[in-house]
C-alpha cells in the first residue's frame, strides 16, 4: 500500500526508493545514504540531495535500454496527432534514440556542451522530445518555453538562464489560428541583443513546409507538407477546398540554421555525457508573487526515479497501454507525464498539436478511439469545457478502450468530476485526481486507481515517501479535520532543489514562512477520513487556465505582480491591482482594476490596449477578462491593497467582513458602481 505514507518511517522510504532505484542504469553507484536534506532554514543553507556519488543519463535510460536491454525497439513511442485530422505520424523507439543521437551530435557541433543551457521554443511535435532528449544526452539544461508565451517572456527565460542557442519552429496551427512562432523568436531574440545579450545559434525546424523526404521519423507523411517555398495548405472540410497560407519566414544567416539541413549529415550514435545525479537537468519558469518568474531547477536522478515511478502507479501502466496527457510539453505536466515518465517505463503515447474543439467537438473521443487509449489525462478545464455541448459529442465514439481518467492542473469540481466519470468513463473508469506542482516534480498527492475509494474533487492521500502536514497561521500542525497551509515535512526524490540564479529566493519562497518544512503555497482541507482537499492558493497567484486560440493547458499560476507590472507600464496606468473571478470553464479568470493618470478617460479603446499589452508582455493566456475602471483603491493606512476586498467586488459580494483597516471606506461604493458589465 502506498498511500498513508507518514505512518512509515524514513528509512522504509529511502529503502523504497533504493529498490526502485536498481530497475535503472548506473554508471556508477551511489554511496552514503539515499538521500540527504535540510528544510529547516535556521539551521543552515536549505539542500536536497539524492544518490550522491552516482552517476548515470536520462536519455540512456529512456531509450538506450528500452531499445537494447528491453527489446522495445520497434515499439511506437508516440503517436502524433496534428491539428489537422488526418495529419499523423508515428515514431518508434529505435526511430527515436536515431534521431535524438542525430540531434545530440547537432548541438555538439555547435558548441553545446555539459552544463550549458538551451532554450526550446516549439510547437507540440515530435522534435521537441527529440530536442529536449538531445540536451539531456550530451548533459546541457533544458529550458522548454511554451510557444503561446509572447517575445518579452522568452526573452526574459533566456536573459534569466542565459541560453546559449534557441531552437525553435516556423510556425503551426492551432485551430485556424495561425501562430508565427519564429517572428516572435526574432522579437525575443532581438530584445536580447538590446539587453546586450546576443543569442549566436538558433535552429529552427520547419514544421509548416516540411521536406517529405527530409523526414526519417515519419511513417505516414503528413499530406499538408510540401516542399515548396511558397507553400500553401490545403484543407479539406465538408467537401470543401481551403488553402491555408505559409507565412515567409524571417531569416538571419548569421544566426540562424536548418534543423533538417543540420541533421542530414549528423551521425546517428551518440555516447551519452554521465552525469552526477544531482547535475541539473531542465530549468522551467513558474510565476512568482514579485512578478518576476522563478526558474524551477530539477536534477537527473531524483527526478527520473520519481516521475517513472509515480507515472507506473498512478496510472496502474501496463505493456500494452496507450496512453494520452493532454498537456503541452511547455508545462511540468508534459515534461514529467508525456516525455520523462511514459518513455522511461517505455509505454506508448499520443502526442496531440491540435484543440479540443477542432475541428469539432468530438474530436478528443475520436482520437481516444483512434488509438484505443487506455489511459486518459486532462485538465478540468477542458472537462468543463465540454460539458457545455452535453453527452452527445462524447457518445458519438466508445471509448470503450479506457481503464484510467486522470485530471490535473487544479482543483476539479465535483460537477465535473462526475461528468467526467458518468459521461466519459460510463461510470467503469477510476478518476485519479492528482495535485502537484512544477516544484514537486511529480504527483504528490493523489489516489491510486482501483486501490483508494474516490471522492469526487479530493486529491486524496500522499505519495510513498510524502509526508504532508497542515498548519495554523502560527505554524502549529493540525490533527484530524482541519483546513489551512499544506505544507510537507521531508522531501522526495523529485523534488526542486533550487530557483536556478537565485538559491536565496528559493529558501525564501519555499522554506521561510514555516522553517523546517516545504511550503506549498496552497490552502488544503483534511476531512475525517483523511482526504485531502486543495482549497487554492494561499498568497496572491492565479491560476488562469483555458483553451485559448494559442493554447491548451491544465491550469497556469499567474502571479497577480506579474499581470500588475504588465498594466502598469502602460503610460495611461498609474496603478494596477488585479484579483481572480470563478469562471465556469476557466476555473479562474482575471478580473484587473486599474487606476488611470491625471486626465486620462477610461474607454474600449484603452481596454483593448491594456488587453494587448499583457498579451505581449506575458502573452494570450494571461489576457484580462475583466478591465474596471478604479479612481481609487482599497488600501489600509500602511497603504497595502486590500486584495481580499477587490475580489469580493469583483465576484460583486457585499459581505466584506472587517473594513477597520481601510483607509478610506469611499471607494468601495463607487468600485461596485463600476463593476464590469457581464461581471456576475
Amino acid at each position: 500500500m502506498l498511500m498513508h505514507s507518514s505512518q512509515s518511517s524514513e528509512s522504509e522510504h529511502w529503502e523504497f526508493w533504493s529498490d526502485i532505484a536498481k530497475d535503472f542504469y548506473w554508471k556508477s553507484k551511489h554511496t552514503g545514504q539515499f538521500l540527504d536534506y535540510n528544510f529547516d532554514v535556521t539551521k543552515g543553507e536549505i539542500y536536497i540531495k539524492c544518490m550522491e556519488g552516482a552517476t548515470t543519463n536520462i536519455c540512456y535510460n529512456v531509450l538506450d535500454r528500452n531499445v537494447h536491454e528491453r527489446k522495445l525497439g520497434d515499439k511506437v513511442a508516440f503517436y502524433w496527432e496534428g491539428n489537422e485530422p488526418g495529419d499523423v505520424m508515428k515514431v518508434t523507439y529505435r526511430e527515436l534514440l536515431q534521431q535524438v543521437c542525430q540531434f545530440a551530435n547537432v548541438l555538439k557541433s555547435q558548441g553545446v556542451k555539459k552544463g550549458d543551457r538551451v532554450s526550446i521554443y516549439m510547437p507540440m511535435v515530435v522534435e521537441l522530445v527529440v530536442a529536449m532528449l538531445a540536451c539531456v544526452r550530451i548533459g546541457a539544461v533544458h529550458s522548454i518555453v511554451f510557444a503561446g508565451f509572447s517575445a518579452e517572456s522568452l526573452c526574459d527565460r533566456i536573459l534569466n538562464s542565459q541560453c546559449s542557442l534557441l531552437i525553435t519552429a516556423d510556425g503551426f496551427y492551432r485551430g485556424d489560428k495561425l501562430i508565427n512562432l519564429k517572428v516572435i523568436a526574432d522579437d525575443a531574440l532581438q530584445k536580447c541583443r538590446d539587453r546586450s545579450f546576443p543569442v549566436q545559434r538558433c535552429i529552427m525546424l520547419k514544421h509548416l513546409s516540411k521536406e517529405v523526404e527530409a523526414a526519417p521519423l515519419v511513417s505516414q507523411s503528413p499530406p499538408a507538407k510540401r516542399t515548396c517555398p511558397d507553400l500553401q495548405q490545403e484543407k479539406q472540410k465538408d467537401g470543401v477546398k481551403k488553402i491555408r497560407p505559409v507565412p515567409q519566414v524571417p531569416w538571419n544567416p548569421e544566426v540562424d540554421q536548418c534543423w533538417r539541413s543540420l541533421l542530414s549529415g549528423a551521425s546517428d550514435e551518440c555516447e551519452p555525457e554521465w552525469c552526477d545525479s544531482e547535475d541539473p537537468l531542465f530549468i522551467l519558469y513558474t510565476s512568482g508573487s514579485t512578478g518576476k518568474p522563478k526558474g524551477v531547477l530539477h536534477t537527473v536522478s531524483g527526478y527520473m526515479l520519481y516521475v517513472a515511478t509515480t507515472f507506473k502507479l498512478v496510472f496502474d501502466y501496463q505493456p500494452d497501454d496507450v496512453y494520452w496527457c493532454t498537456a503541452d510539453i511547455g508545462w511540468i505536466t508534459g515534461h514529467s507525464y508525456i516525455t520523462y515518465g511514459p518513455l522511461a517505463n517505455g509505454a506508448t503515447s499520443v502526442l496531440f498539436e491540435g484543440l479540443p474543439t477542432y475541428p469539432d467537438v468530438s474530436r478528443m473521443w475520436e482520437i481516444v478511439d483512434k488509438y484505443q487509449v487506455t489511459k486518459f489525462y486532462t485538465a478540468p478545464t477542458a472537462i468543463r469545457l465540454l460539458m457545455k455541448y452535453g453527452s452527445e459529442p462524447v457518445q458519438k465514439y466508445n471509448r470503450e478502450s479506457l481503464k484510467v481518467l486522470g485530471t490535473v492542473g487544479e482543483p476539479i469540481n465535483p460537477e465535473a468530476w462526475q461528468w467526467y466519470y458518468s459521461v466519459v468513463g460510463e461510470k467503469r473508469c477510476p478518476v485519479v485526481d492528482t495535485f502537484w506542482q512544477t516544484e514537486t516534480g511529480g504527483h504528490v498527492l493523489t489516489p491510486l486507481p482501483a486501490a483508494t475509494p474516490m471522492k469526487p474533487g479530493s486529491a486524496t492521500f500522499p505519495f510513498f515517501g510524502v509526508v504532508p502536514a497542515i498548519l495554523n497561521e502560527s505554524g502549529e500542525e493540525l490533527e484530524g479535520p482541519c483546513e489551512g497551509y499544506l505544507v510537507f515535512k521531508q522531501p522526495w526524490p523529485g523534488v526542486m532543489r533550487t530557483v536556478y540564479g537565485n538559491h536565496q529566493r528559493f529558501e525564501t519562497t519555499y522554506f521561510k514562512k514555516f522553517p523546517g518544512y516545504y511550503v506549498s503555497g496552497d490552502g488544503c482541507r483534511r476531512d475525517k477520513d483523511g482526504y485531502y482537499w486543495i482549497t487554492g492558493r494561499m498568497d496572491d497567484m492565479l491560476n488562469v487556465s483555458g483553451f485559448l486560440p494559442t493554447e491548451h493547458t491544465p491550469g497556469h499560476l499567474l502571479s497577480t505582480a506579474e499581470v500588475e507590472s504588465a498594466l502598469g507600464e502602460h503610460a495611461a496606468v498609474a496603478e494596477a491591482a488585479v484579483v481572480s473571478r470563478l469562471h465556469p470553464v476557466k476555473g479562474e479568470s482575471l478580473y484587473c482594476f486599474v487606476t488611470l493618470t491625471d486626465g486620462v478617460g477610461f474607454n474600449r479603446t484603452l481596454e483593448a490596449e491594456l488587453k494587448k499589452q499583457v498579451r505581449e508582455k506575458i502573452g494570450a493566456i494571461a489576457t484580462p477578462d475583466f478591465i474596471q475602471n478604479a479612481p481609487s483603491l482599497p488600501k489600509t493606512r500602511s497603504g497595502k491593497i486590500m486584495r481580499r476586498v477587490l475580489r469580493k467586488i469583483a465576484r460583486n459580494e457585499r459581505d466584506l467582513g472587517d473594513l477597520s483597516t481601510l483607509a478610506d471606506s469611499s471607494v468601495i461604493e463607487q468600485l461596485f458602481l463600476n463593476r464590469c458589465c457581464g461581471a456576475v
